[in-house]
């Protein structure tokens, strides 16, 4: 029996056997998705078990239930290297909801084009910007079909709100933005959050993430803004960098440095405090003590579209 035989063969519970993909999901699910077919166990045929996903490690990182053995092996290469990374894991979704909170809350931000959504994990963007102001529509955008089949908590709006998912790439940034869940969803000449948090460093540099973020950040209207988090390895030790740089490599992750990073917001405003620490972005109400920079390893910026 294969490896991916024997991941088929999954305990009730687990990721693959709570996929239904003979159940309807509300409106902004993809077009490109079947459910007409059925699959053994529910599992959708783009789901390749056999393959590491980002979506589905972080959750792993999380404690969630919804990855796969390649996805934990992956995850544990990780850890081996850098053991403090449950911890970034939860300190990005702290930023996340900051970042949120702030734009929405004193910014007034009433739109969001979340890329690189992952598998929800309350709170939510929509969550968060609904709880402060229900009249926000969200618009998130995923490509790991296990992220699409729980589409459910991602469109769980308000009645005043509204909330779509896009089945699409962050590498194919004019497929996104021309999307009809978008385009019913957000109205691109009034200000949005872009949120690209956690996801850039999915792209290597022949991607042309900084190229990526221009046509994306190009489309949106003055008073927008872009919302980032990104590894780095800045803040390690050589013998730690030299580890994880192994690891990177394999992995598909490739991490920048502070001066790197400003190159996704040239022609931005920062707000304040720019570029810092993860776990340092307008944390002044978090518990204390705050996990050091090495400990997360990862920047976090908020920028605004003049």
């Amino acid at each position: 029996m294969s490896a991916q035989q024997r991941e088929a063969e999954v305990e009730p519970g687990t990721a693959a056997s709570r996929i239904d993909t003979s159940v309807a999901h509300p409106r902004g699910l993809h077009p490109r998705v079947d459910t007409s077919v059925a699959h053994p166990r529910g599992l959708h045929p783009r789901v390749d078990t056999s393959v590491a996903h980002p979506a589905r490690r972080y959750d792993y990182f999380l404690g969630g239930k919804d990855n796969f053995a390649a996805d934990r092996e992956s995850g544990d290469r990780i850890i081996a290297a850098f053991p403090t990374v449950r911890l970034w894991a939860t300190e990005n979704r702290a930023f996340l909801r900051r970042a949120v909170t702030h734009l929405t809350g004193e910014a007034g931000i009433r739109q969001f084009l979340d890329i690189g959504t992952g598998i929800p994990t309350s709170p939510n963007t929509h969550e968060i910007a609904q709880g402060i102001a229900p009249d926000a529509r969200v618009v998130y955008v995923d490509n790991d079909p296990i992220v699409l089949t729980h589409a459910r908590a991602l469109l769980s709006s308000t009645a005043d709100g509204a909330t779509a998912y896009v089945d699409a790439d962050l590498r194919e940034p004019e497929l996104i933005l021309a999307a009809p869940e978008l385009r019913q969803t957000i109205d691109l000449s009034r200000p949005v959050a872009l949120m690209l948090v956690a996801v850039l460093h999915f792209l290597a540099d022949s991607d042309d993430p900084s190229g990526v973020v221009d046509r994306l950040v190009g489309a949106l209207a003055p008073g927008s803004y872009l919302v980032v988090s990104h590894v780095s390895f800045d803040f390690l030790p050589p013998k730690t960098v030299n580890q994880l740089s192994r690891v990177a490599q394999a992995e598909a992750l490739c991490q920048r440095s502070k001066a790197e990073l400003g190159s996704f917001f040239e022609g931005l405003d920062l707000v304040e405090p720019g570029i810092v620490p993860l776990a340092e972005w307008r944390a002044e109400h978090e518990p204390r003590p705050r996990p050091t920079a090495a400990d997360v390893s990862c920047y976090a910026t908020v920028a605004r579209v003049p």
